[in-house]
């Protein structure tokens, strides 16, 4: 109706029971063959099929890194095309991207424009593919329960934290994995400790930032300030503003910051708990970047790829103060996986939403507080096994 059209409901049935689903059946009228397929290109991205599948289409990419006219674009949600006459799930589903299909193994999978080769077959069109929004549940869930609304304007309460970390140690106990993003102003807020603590409790099983959050780790560990400024007292320290090039040059001369870690120069903070413990990091770089660090990516589609390649089967991101790299992860996921952000600025969160990551809890805080007040709750956890 938005789109200027009309329905009838042939059919309805509501679920009596919580775990049963409900079923409409619609006829759809618009004023002419082009205006129903714009309103029908909508009602598919919610969920709706045809009453009786229709084959997908594919056509041939004409080039490398080029798609055929008309190619269809995803959504973060779950996805499925009818190919060969079934239902096929499409595999590395996430926002914005194209569906070409493997006729010899009759599989399907979501690849980026720059993935695309002469020849893959692209879905084009909308007929054949179903989308599956995810269902919000009637019974609690967790910290998606307890928020009633998708972002909280309010300072974290000791509740809220207390289910974030619940939620955190059974996805560690059913075998899940949770994926950090975090911004320098974990190193400036104070909370460097505290997301230390939480990496070496085992609650951390990637870790991806940029350039920025790994100079002000190793600079606040070797030298106890963040760009120069003291974290304790919040003090400029006079001459400590070379601190900032000098923890880049310290790591520059051990090689890494693996090697840093091996030869005893870096002892403590972030990035040495998750080298002693396993933990893989990607450091994206940008055009800000001091340095950067040997570790630090700077070609963007590498850091992306691996970016995609640790937040493959996570079960929760936690956001933590950094529009840009949560922007950018949160397209890079299936709606499926849960994701709570972190970040004094409201805007954050209302981006990081509007840009499609509709499953986003928003906290609205300061990670300096949040971050502590987290670490300190799943250590109780942790004792009580």
């Amino acid at each position: 109706m938005d789109l200027g059209g009309d329905f009838e409901v042939l059919e309805f049935r509501i679920g009596r029971r919580k775990t049963e689903t409900s079923y409409a059946k619609l006829l759809i009228k618009g004023r002419s063959r082009r205006h129903l397929e714009v309103i029908l290109k909508e009602v598919y991205r919610l969920g709706a099929v045809t009453p009786t599948p229709e084959e997908v289409q594919l056509k041939e990419a004409p080039a490398d890194m080029v798609l055929p006219d008309g190619f269809y674009v995803t959504t973060n949600h779950p996805t499925y095309i009818y190919y060969g006459g079934n239902w096929l799930e499409v595999e590395g589903i996430c926002m914005d991207k194209v569906i070409s299909v493997d006729s010899s193994s009759n599989r399907a999978y979501c690849k980026s424009i720059r993935d695309v080769k002469a020849g893959d077959l692209i879905v084009t069109g909308d007929r054949g593919v179903k989308v599956k929004p995810p269902e919000y549940p009637r019974e609690g869930s967790g910290i998606f329960e307890f928020m009633a609304s998708r972002s909280s304007p309010e300072k974290p309460s000791t509740s809220i934290i207390r289910v974030i970390a619940e939620d955190m140690m059974e996805i560690k106990k059913s075998g899940g994995k949770i994926v950090v993003v975090a911004g320098p102003a974990v190193v400036h807020t104070g909370a460097d400790e505290a997301l230390a603590k939480i990496i070496r409790m085992g609650f951390v099983d990637a870790l991806l930032s940029g350039n920025a959050l790994a100079v002000h780790d190793i600079e606040y560990n070797l030298f106890g300030t963040s760009l120069g400024m003291s974290v304790k007292n919040g003090k400029t320290i006079a001459g400590s503003n070379r601190n900032h090039l000098a923890a880049i040059n310290e790591v520059m001369k051990a090689g890494s910051l693996r090697d840093a870690v091996a030869k005893g120069v870096v002892k403590s903070g972030i990035f040495y708990e998750c080298i002693v413990n396993g933990v893989p990091y990607v450091l994206a770089g940008s055009i800000r970047d001091d340095g950067p660090l040997p570790d630090v990516i700077t070609d963007t589609v590498e850091a992306q790829k691996l970016y995609k390649l640790h937040l493959k089967g996570a079960s929760m991101v936690l956001m933590l103060a950094t529009m840009l790299h949560s922007i950018a992860v949160g397209n890079m996921l299936p709606s499926t996986v849960k994701v709570v952000c972190v970040d004094i600025n409201p805007a954050t969160l209302i981006k990081l939403l509007d840009r499609g990551s509709a499953q986003a809890l928003g906290v609205v805080s300061d990670v300096g507080t949040f971050l502590p007040m987290l670490a300190e709750e799943l250590a109780k956890l942790k004792i009580r096994g």
